[in-house]
């Protein structure tokens, strides 16, 4: 029996990677999301709930991942209410004086709680609502450009058509910066049945800049860039976002184009 490539694809990735979450897709309202608990259970408090796209609508990979500091695995970077409140982290846009788009940022940990504090806290320290997030993720999406067999939000092509303005700075913190012009394109050769992967600086550094990929996940020496699906899958290499944030390694045709039959 012939498989189709989606199902090999789907095979080739269960026998590479076992169960995980990098080949699968949750659904988009919870794709990418982020449990941060590292001090907030200790003080008695639900963790925070960080969603992805709730945030890459507004602001590039690279304005957190680079300017703010904040790491690229869960749990590393230690947010705590303390870092936000001396305006690192969360902090550096919630702080109650920002504006995003003509509109005020609210203010992430006060320094003592009130009862018009508890109803602030609750947007961020909740254990969460799954009807009302899959509501609030809907009604954030429509009329955006949707893609896959999850229907996530084609955040390339939503920017492309003007739906969507993320920042590539926040005023304050980030160093004024020039939009990078980085058209040069890869050819990953394939080691396994499927065609070859063509990978798209163009389409990158508009997100992510040189710093969040260059040195720390792919050195900058040319051809020294060497990956696997096993690797990937495992969070090395693309695997670093795709998998995590970016479409997950379910969607194949997205990197593999023009499938061999």
């Amino acid at each position: 029996m012939k498989l189709s490539y989606r199902s090999a694809a789907a095979a080739t990735l269960l026998l590479a990677a076992g169960p995980g979450r990098a080949w699968t897709t949750e659904p988009p309202p919870d794709y990418g999301r982020v449990v941060l608990a590292n001090f907030a259970p200790k003080a008695g408090m639900a963790p925070a709930q960080f969603d992805h796209w709730r945030h890459r609508a507004r602001y590039t990979c690279r304005v957190c991942h680079v300017d703010l500091g904040f790491a690229m695995s869960p749990g590393a970077t230690r947010v705590s209410a303390t870092t936000n409140r001396a305006g690192f982290h969360c902090g550096s846009c919630h702080n109650g004086t920002a504006r995003f788009a003509g509109k005020p940022v609210f203010g992430a940990c006060g320094t003592r709680a009130t009862p018009d504090d508890d109803s602030r806290c609750q947007r961020c320290h909740s254990r969460g609502d799954a009807a009302a997030r899959r509501k609030d993720f809907e009604e954030f999406a429509a009329g955006l450009p949707r893609i896959g067999t999850a229907r996530d939000v084609d955040w390339e092509k939503a920017e492309a058509k003007g739906a969507i303005h993320p920042a590539d700075g926040v005023e304050g913190v980030s160093i004024p910066r020039r939009p990078i012009q980085m058209d040069k394109e890869v050819a990953i050769a394939s080691r396994g049945w499927t065609n070859s992967v063509i990978f798209s600086h163009k389409k990158h550094a508009v997100w992510n800049g040189c710093e969040v990929c260059h040195p720390d996940i792919y050195p900058h020496t040319q051809g020294a860039a060497r990956s696997s699906m096993l690797e990937i899958s495992s969070g090395a290499s693309c695997g670093a976002c795709h998998g995590k944030v970016a479409f997950s390694l379910g969607e194949c045709e997205r990197c593999h184009l023009n499938p061999v039959r």
